[in-house]
């Protein structure tokens, strides 16, 4: 922020953030967040000349009060990016407005910076609006080796919107897997509901999760079969819940592995192609809807029109038929 003290006006796309928030953005990276707090603590910072605490929520057109600061004071914390991963583009955009950013997410680019990799949609965003009130977000996850859509916001007011629609369950999350095996769960255009609790398990760093753990979390989904051959077959996926590598394990576990699964899947059964065959093909939410056709390519190429050819029957108030018992692959919670 310079050498001298800065007034700074709340713009509209940063109207709700936290105090603490607004001052970790405007500041700049430089300046830990022991600083700010302790700026806060000590009334060095002021909105519309009163003190307030870290946590309390800004309003826009308010003025913050921000002193300098001097390096001296305290160590930089680092900020987990790289110029590296800042200079690689954005996914593309699929839809820009309202507050909104949906973008493709390709398979191999993480969300968020981790151990092991500072890549991620979440570092290329913020390269890619350096100087914006709001660094636009991601609000969900997808995993690492998934491809498809990922909304991230553009103001803190979408932001905690489509949180809470994600949280409260207010989100339709329509996937498309190839997963190993002749499906014979329900028939083609029918809809069966995959239920499991899964738990993680396994030492830290090397955790996997699996179903029918009896203290695990309930996990549901809702597979509709589009196609089938003797080697593979093609399934939309429901997601209803959101639990970690939940479709994964859910097929993996009827003897259904997604193609390219190297975490689940059986050792040595590819595909002949690359990467993991899980899409995020299409998701509704905050009145708005957005479809993605898949990267799949050559034999496993998803004709346009033939995910949507077969509504999930829950929609058209069809029942949703359980498996028999007798023909389901692999453990069952």
């Amino acid at each position: 922020m310079g050498e001298k003290v800065a007034l700074v006006g709340v713009e509209e796309a940063e109207a709700g953030r936290k105090l603490v928030d607004f001052l970790k953005r405007r500041a700049g990276k430089d300046v830990p967040t022991s600083a700010l707090m302790r700026w806060i603590r000590t009334g060095q910072v002021r909105v519309d000349g009163r003190r307030a605490g870290p946590y309390d929520r800004v309003a826009s057109g308010q003025t913050v009060r921000i002193p300098p600061f001097r390096p001296g004071e305290k160590g930089t914390e680092g900020t987990g990016m790289t110029r590296d991963a800042d200079a690689r583009p954005l996914p593309p955009v699929v839809f820009e407005g309202d507050g909104l950013l949906i973008l493709a997410k390709p398979a191999g680019l993480p969300v968020q910076p981790g151990t092991g990799h500072a890549d991620s949609v979440q570092a290329r965003l913020a390269a890619a609006f350096p100087g914006a009130a709001f660094i636009p977000a991601p609000v969900h996850r997808l995993d690492k080796d998934t491809s498809g859509l990922l909304v991230a916001a553009t103001t803190h007011r979408a932001a905690r919107e489509a949180s809470q629609a994600f949280r409260e369950g207010g989100v339709t999350k329509d996937y498309l897997a190839w997963v190993h095996g002749t499906w014979r769960l329900c028939a083609p255009g029918e809809t069966v509901p995959l239920r499991d609790r899964l738990a993680k398990t396994g030492p830290a760093g090397c955790e996997k999760v699996q179903a029918g753990q009896d203290t695990g979390h309930e996990a549901l989904a809702l597979a509709t079969l589009l196609a089938a051959t003797p080697e593979r077959s093609l399934l939309r996926l429901r997601l209803v819940t959101g639990k970690t590598h939940q479709l994964r394990v859910q097929l993996a576990s009827r003897g259904h592995p997604i193609l390219g699964d190297a975490k689940y899947g059986p050792p040595g059964r590819g595909h002949g192609g690359t990467g993991l065959c899980l899409h995020c093909w299409r998701l509704a939410l905050l009145g708005k809807s957005f479809e993605l056709p898949p990267p799949f390519s050559g034999e496993l190429a998803v004709p346009p029109g033939l995910p949507a050819a077969f509504a999930v029957m829950a929609e058209d108030g069809g029942k949703i038929r359980d498996p028999d018992p007798t023909t389901e692959c692999g453990s069952r919670s």
